[in-house]
């Protein structure tokens, strides 16, 4: 292994450490220092109605809401990778519950799981561009689920008017003390069960372009660009 591959490693590793450590203080102490305004939460509402909902929302966004909606019991899909370890105590931390899986692992197990958490009336969360990207990309995997379950998909947009954004793939978002955040639901999609691939892709074109919506939506509301 070379130096620099190692000097990598080591620096994830202490970087991990101390996000594991401090990491859920310091965001309880920003996500408190934000001003938080939530539409569209008749879509939701809607979906919780049919017994439980299956919500949408980009990976670069995951650390927006989880203040907002600690608590809940409700149920999110991390990878089974260094970044999903961090992920997981992160949101056990604010009362979220974990599914651990992706498409190249582990994949038909949390597939399973995640089926048995909707049919019991459970709010599932997934980022369908996660845990590799490309950026806003959606998977036909989302799109298959909402068919199988017979519920149609939420999209969930989540932006700040002022924020970091870090080098990663996803650009990802950690708002400023101080930020005002926009949350916002979008009318759901719902996924026919005839159709084969063909409604499967177009199903996972329209979740595309909800998240965009909502977030274009959220932004209009901050007085922001859009920053997509």
């Amino acid at each position: 292994m070379s130096a620099r591959r190692t000097f990598k490693r080591v620096r994830r590793r202490i970087g991990g450490a101390l996000l594991r450590t401090c990491g859920p203080q310091v965001l309880s102490w920003l996500s408190n220092s934000w001003t938080t305004d939530v539409a569209g939460l008749e879509h939701l509402d809607a979906e919780l109605a049919n017994k439980g909902a299956l919500i949408a929302m980009w990976h670069g966004r995951m650390v927006v809401p989880v203040h907002s909606f600690r608590d809940r019991g409700w149920h999110v899909l991390v990878s089974p990778s260094e970044d999903g370890d961090l992920s997981e105590g992160m949101l056990n931390r604010f009362g979220f519950k974990v599914v651990r899986g992706s498409s190249s692992r582990g994949g038909a197990r949390a597939l399973r799981e995640l089926l048995g958490i909707l049919d019991g009336g459970g709010v599932v969360a997934i980022t369908p561009d996660g845990p590799r990207g490309p950026m806003h990309n959606v998977n036909l995997g989302l799109a298959w689920m909402g068919r199988a379950t017979g519920r149609a998909v939420l999209p969930f947009g989540c932006v700040a008017d002022k924020a970091w954004r870090l080098g990663s793939w996803d650009r990802f978002t950690i708002p400023k003390p101080g930020a005002r955040v926009a949350l916002t639901y979008g009318p759901a999609v719902q996924v026919a069960r005839t159709g084969g691939d063909a409604e499967l892709e177009r199903a996972a074109a329209a979740i595309r372009e909800g998240l965009f919506a909502a977030e274009r939506a959220g932004f209009a509301r901050l007085g922001r660009e859009p920053d997509f």
